[in-house]
C-alpha cells in the first residue's frame, strides 16, 4: 500500500483466536457497557429531573456522565460486534470517526475534571463568592470551554493522523483505532509536525494537572482549618469522589502512553487500553454515588416515585446495595 488513500479499511486486534474466548470477551464487554449505561444514565436523568440538584456541581457531573457515555460508546460496541461476529475490520471512515470522537471525549473529560476542581475550590475556600463566581452563565461557559477544547484537539489529532501516508499494512495493534498504533503504520518522516502537536497536548494536560493539584492543596488547607469534625467530613465527602475519578483517569492514561517500551507487549497494551477507555466510564458513577448522600437520596426518591411496585420489587436488591 503506497499511501493512506489506498486503504479502505483497517484490521483491529482480535481478543482471542478461539470462538469460546471471543464470546467470553463479548459478554465481559457487554457487562461493562451496560454498567456504564445504567450508572451514567441514572445520574443524567436524576440531575436533569430533580430541581434540587440544579447546582454547579451536579451540572458538571451531568456533563461528566455524558462524556463517559460518549467515550465508552465510541470503542466498546465495535469491539463487541467484532467479537460476536468473529470479524476484525473497521472502515477507513469509521476509524477516523473513532479517533476523532475518542480524543474529543477524553480531552473534554480531563478539561471538565479541571473545571470541577475549581468548583470544589470555590465552594470550600471561597463559599461567600460561590454564587457570584459560579453562576449559571459562568458554568455554561466553562462546560462549553471543556467541550470546545476536546473538539479542537480532536480535529488537530485526526487531521494530523490521517494526513500522513500509510505504507506498512492496515493491521492496527489495538481493539480500537488508537493514534500511536496508527502511527506505526506510517512511512512519513514528518516528525516536526507530530512533535509540535505532541508538545501542545502535553502542555495542555500538564497545565490542567497543575491546576488540579494546586486547587486541592488549597482545599486541603481549608478543610484542615474547619473546627468541627462534621464539617470536615462533609467537605471531604464532596471532594474525595472527584479526586478518586481524577486519580483513576490520570493513572491509567499516563501508564498507557508513558510506559517504558521495554515492558510493552500486545497483551499488556490491550489490557491497559481497556483500563483507561472502558473501566473509568463504568466505575465513575459508582465512585460519585458511594459518598454522595444527596445524589443517592434523589435517585431513591425518583425510583420510588416513578417505578411501579412490580418492577421496584425486582430491582430492590440493587438499590438496597446503594
Amino acid at each position: 500500500m503506497s499511501n493512506g488513500s489506498s486503504i479502505t479499511q483497517f484490521l483491529l486486534l482480535a481478543f482471542a483466536d478461539t470462538r469460546e474466548l471471543q464470546l467470553l470477551h463479548f459478554w465481559l464487554f457487554l457487562g461493562i457497557y451496560l454498567a456504564a449505561l445504567l450508572g451514567n444514565g441514572l445520574i443524567i436523568t436524576t440531575v436533569a429531573c430533580d430541581h434540587h440538584l440544579h447546582t454547579p456541581m451536579y451540572f458538571f457531573l451531568l456533563n461528566l456522565s455524558l462524556l463517559d457515555l460518549g467515550c465508552i460508546s465510541t470503542t466498546v460496541p465495535k469491539a463487541m460486534a467484532n467479537s460476536l461476529w468473529d470479524t476484525r475490520d473497521i472502515s477507513y471512515t469509521g476509524c477516523a470517526a473513532q479517533v476523532f470522537l475518542f480524543v474529543l471525549f477524553i480531552v473534554a473529560e480531563f478539561s471538565l475534571l479541571t473545571v470541577m476542581s475549581y468548583d470544589r475550590y470555590v465552594a470550600i475556600c471561597q463559599p461567600l463568592h460561590y454564587g457570584t463566581l459560579l453562576g449559571s452563565r459562568a458554568c455554561v461557559h466553562m462546560a462549553a470551554a471543556a467541550w470546545g477544547s476536546g473538539c479542537l484537539t480532536a480535529v488537530l489529532h485526526t487531521a494530523n493522523t490521517f494526513s500522513t501516508p500509510l505504507c506498512r499494512g492496515n493491521a492496527v495493534g489495538q481493539f480500537f483505532c488508537e493514534i500511536p498504533q496508527i502511527f506505526k503504520l506510517s512511512c512519513s518522516h514528518s516528525y516536526l509536525r507530530e512533535a509540535g502537536l505532541l508538545v501542545f497536548c502535553i502542555s495542555l494536560a500538564f497545565g490542567c494537572f497543575v491546576f488540579i493539584v494546586v486547587s486541592y492543596v488549597h482545599i486541603l488547607r481549608a478543610v484542615l482549618r474547619i473546627p468541627s469534625e462534621q464539617g470536615r467530613h462533609k467537605a471531604f465527602s464532596t471532594c474525595l469522589p472527584h479526586l478518586a475519578v481524577v486519580s483513576l483517569f490520570i493513572s491509567t492514561a499516563v501508564f498507557s502512553y508513558l510506559k517504558p517500551p521495554s515492558i510493552s507487549s500486545p497483551s499488556l497494551d490491550l489490557v491497559v487500553a481497556v483500563l483507561y477507555s472502558a473501566v473509568p466510564p463504568s466505575v465513575n458513577p459508582l465512585i460519585y454515588s458511594m459518598r454522595n448522600q444527596e445524589l443517592k437520596g434523589s435517585i431513591r426518591k425518583s425510583y420510588h416515585g416513578g417505578v411501579s411496585p412490580k418492577y421496584r420489587l425486582k430491582a430492590g436488591l440493587y438499590f438496597q446495595s446503594w
